[in-house]
């Protein structure tokens, strides 16, 4: 176990782009063992991309850590681009990469959207995956959606005031819409303030106590278009998936040993989500975080997600 909440810090010891379907090409990088046991790591958002900081969630003394960004984000190619964007691609280019890599079985590793597309990946290729570890679940149903976009002013109503404020009056009654028309706007002087202002609304709401660095992170400007763009293209197709879809297809879990981790006080996204996954999924151990909000760097999810990884060391590709 890390002295620390998480292992020290670690340079990715190769890194590439796959190009997967034009205009797409996704980066991706490893780190850790080359041959320890694989784990592929799904950022949030979608949108958010990854960082070198979510490598220390892993023993790199164990595991063969994989971190890549999904199509439009991070330093993927073309950045918060949505053409040909939707989940069933990612899962694709999930499959893609493992294939690229040589990999035969993963345990996949997400957090918030990262965790609704490990949910996609894993119903879709129960074959390919050892474990999964999740945190601040997000199952896509339009109750979720729309918690985000109108439940979450009940716990912070400044952050709402200002996500709302930021749009004429007549506008406020539809603030997807409304956002996502500047957000596809091409023009920087319409789109840029617009993605900061949606950006600083999930901030502000992400953690337990306010977090000034968390809020800096996600609104910079080469962060915040793509995370905002690709949010907003998502929620406004559904997800792309059928409504309930991910935990109707929950069965095809069996077998899969599981961890979900949940912040008790997730504004983002609320325990109900987790805790109908755990009622689903008889192979999952759910930890629920007294203290934490939906960030994975909460103190308190930290710990437990490093915790799930330690456990799962007992098991093998």
């Amino acid at each position: 176990m890390p002295r620390d909440r998480l292992y020290p810090s670690l340079d990715a010891r190769k890194s590439g782009r796959l190009a997967v379907e034009p205009p797409h090409e996704i980066y991706w990088e490893e780190a850790g063992a080359p041959d320890g046991v694989p784990v592929c790591f799904l950022h949030g958002g979608p949108g958010a991309g990854a960082s070198a900081g979510h490598r220390r969630f892993f023993d790199p003394k164990h595991y063969r850590i994989v971190l890549h960004d999904q199509r439009g984000a991070g330093r993927s190619l073309p950045s918060a681009e949505i053409a040909k964007n939707d989940t069933q691609r990612l899962v694709a280019d999930i499959e893609a990469l493992r294939r690229h890599l040589g990999i035969e079985r993963w345990i996949l590793f997400g957090g918030s959207w990262g965790s609704s597309l490990a949910l996609a990946y894993a119903t879709t290729h129960p074959e390919r995956v050892i474990a999964l570890a999740l945190r601040g679940v997000f199952l896509c149903r339009k109750a979720e959606v729309a918690w985000f976009l109108h439940g979450m002013g009940r716990f912070h109503p400044e952050a709402e005031a200002a996500f709302l404020g930021f749009l004429p009056e007549a506008e406020r009654a539809d603030p997807l819409g409304a956002y996502y028309r500047r957000l596809c706007d091409p023009d920087p002087a319409v789109h840029g303030p617009a993605a900061v202002a949606w950006s600083r609304y999930e901030a502000e709401c992400s953690t337990l106590l306010p977090n000034r660095d968390s809020v800096q992170s996600l609104t910079r400007s080469e962060t915040a278009l793509p995370l905002a763009r690709l949010e907003a293209h998502y929620f406004m197709n559904d997800l792309f998936l059928e409504e309930g879809e991910l935990l109707a297809k929950a069965d095809r879990l069996q077998g899969i040993p599981g961890a979900i981790v949940q912040g008790r006080y997730d504004v983002v996204c609320p325990p109900k989500s987790a805790c109908d996954l755990a009622a689903r999924w008889r192979d999952a151990r759910l930890t629920m975080v007294p203290d934490a909000g939906h960030s994975a760097t909460e103190p308190g999810i930290a710990v437990a997600l490093v915790q799930a990884m330690e456990r799962f060391k007992s098991l093998t590709g």
